[in-house]
C-alpha cells in the first residue's frame, strides 16, 4: 500500500524538480541579476527604458531615475521601467 503511494507521487515530484530547476530557478537569478544591475546605475550610464527609447542616466533617487534623452530634455523614469544598461 505504501509502495504505491510513493510510485504514484514519485512522477508529480520529479515533474515539479524539473519544473523548478528549467523555469523557475532561472527566472529568480534573472530578476536578481536585473535588481542588482538597477542598484548600479550611476550618472553617466545609457539605458533602454521598456518603451524602447535610449537615455543617459543623470541623476539617480530612490525610486526614479532623471534621464536625459538624445535631444538634451530631462525626465523622470521609474526605476522599474529600465530594461537594460547599454554597453558599448
Amino acid at each position: 500500500m505504501q509502495n504505491d503511494l510513493l510510485t504514484s507521487l514519485l512522477p508529480l515530484v520529479a515533474l515539479f524538480a524539473i519544473f523548478y530547476f528549467l523555469i523557475i530557478r532561472p527566472q529568480q537569478k534573472q530578476a536578481k541579476a536585473h535588481k542588482e544591475m538597477i542598484t548600479n546605475l550611476k550618472k553617466g550610464d545609457k539605458i533602454v527604458t521598456n518603451g524602447g527609447l535610449m537615455v543617459e542616466v543623470v541623476k539617480a533617487e530612490e525610486t526614479f531615475f532623471v534621464v536625459k534623452n538624445s535631444d538634451n530634455s530631462e525626465m523622470k523614469l521609474a526605476k522599474e521601467f529600465v530594461a537594460r544598461l547599454i554597453t558599448e
